[in-house]
């Protein structure tokens, strides 16, 4: 599961094929695979079948609002960016896809496709974070888990000198800590 740029994989979801050919037209010079989809429905097959790191859909679609739709994407597919592009906010609207579809970013129809192509690109290195920061984590908590499993062992060997335990930060705790601390200046930027 990779999100470098050069493989990032990015779904257009709107009712309007005239709206996406212009999104995929606007992005040809990104090195990204575009998908498109012209429904909630088509896009959730396109999902199931293949990894998407970024998805950018419609609010007003017939059938499955696009905020609907992303909190769907949402639930199944929860280490997928999710944008939302609407022609008329409403409030409510804003609202839910923030709440229930947990949205990147909100934009208006028409967007500047230089916002759009930074706003991918910004999106995209906040994944790679996220995804470098779980990977430490999980790391981290097998290695924790080791060195209580020794220290138990130590414990119980019987022996006249008390066992002393010392504790030193490792690298990848360190490289954890400077992780969560760009993650959480990235959150503040956002």
């Amino acid at each position: 599961m990779t999100t470098s740029t050069s493989t990032a994989t990015i779904l257009f979801v709107d009712d309007e094929p005239n709206v996406t050919d212009a999104l995929k037209r606007a992005l040809r010079r990104e090195p990204y695979e575009i998908l498109t989809a012209t429904s909630g429905a088509a896009a959730l097959k396109i999902l199931e079948g293949q990894y998407v790191d970024v998805v950018v859909s419609d609010e007003q679609m017939p059938g499955l609002p696009g905020s609907v739709f992303l909190s769907m994407v949402r639930k199944q597919f929860p280490h997928t960016i999710r944008m939302i592009l609407s022609g008329q906010a409403s409030l409510e609207a804003a609202v839910r896809a923030i709440n229930e579809g947990q949205v990147h970013r909100f934009f208006l129809k028409p967007c500047n496709p230089t916002d759009l192509a930074f706003t991918i690109q910004q999106a995209l290195s906040y994944k790679r974070l996220e995804e470098k920061c779980r990977r430490l984590l999980r790391e981290y908590q097998r290695q924790a888990a080791v060195l209580a499993k020794f220290n138990r062992d130590l414990l119980r060997l019987d022996t006249e000198e008390p066992v002393a335990e010392v504790v030193k930060e490792s690298d990848d705790e360190k490289e954890v800590t400077d992780l969560l601390a760009e993650i959480e200046i990235a959150i503040q930027g956002r």
